[in-house]
């Protein structure tokens, strides 16, 4: 699969993003870099995909738990409650990506020694769905 060059950044942001993210939880959950995740993640969704595409995810009927969920975290997070804001934001994560991870865990099933038990994880998170519904 070839991406372009914003995809690309896109790529990087949400990396970003969730290396911001894994270490605002490392370190207690410290409200100043879940916040800076939260914005990379979602300035790399909308590179990766597009702004009306990204638009489009959010807003679907049946993804407006997640959406709200999610939404609901990050407020919660920049309102100095980053561990209940997390905990609400990873729900809304789980409804919202949760058809894709088993996407993920097929293309982690190729890495050397731990890649079939990433992907067995995912696809028990997935509840074993193969769609992902992230459009492209």
């Amino acid at each position: 699969m070839w991406l372009t060059d914003m995809q690309k950044i896109g790529v990087a942001f949400c990396s970003g993003g969730g290396l911001f993210l894994t270490g605002g939880v490392i370190m207690f959950f410290d409200r100043a870099m879940l916040a800076m995740g939260n914005i990379l993640f979602l300035i790399g969704l909308t590179l990766i995909i597009g702004v009306q595409k990204t638009m489009v995810f959010f807003s679907r009927r049946q993804k407006w738990k997640g959406t709200a969920a999610f939404a609901t975290g990050i407020i919660l997070i920049l309102l100095r409650w980053p561990l209940t804001g997390f905990l609400v934001e990873l729900y809304g994560i789980f409804v919202l990506f949760g058809d894709f991870f088993a996407t993920i865990g097929s293309f982690a099933g190729n890495i050397p020694v731990v890649g079939p038990y990433i992907q067995m994880g995912l696809e028990k998170i997935s509840g074993g769905r193969r769609n992902a519904e992230l459009p492209v």
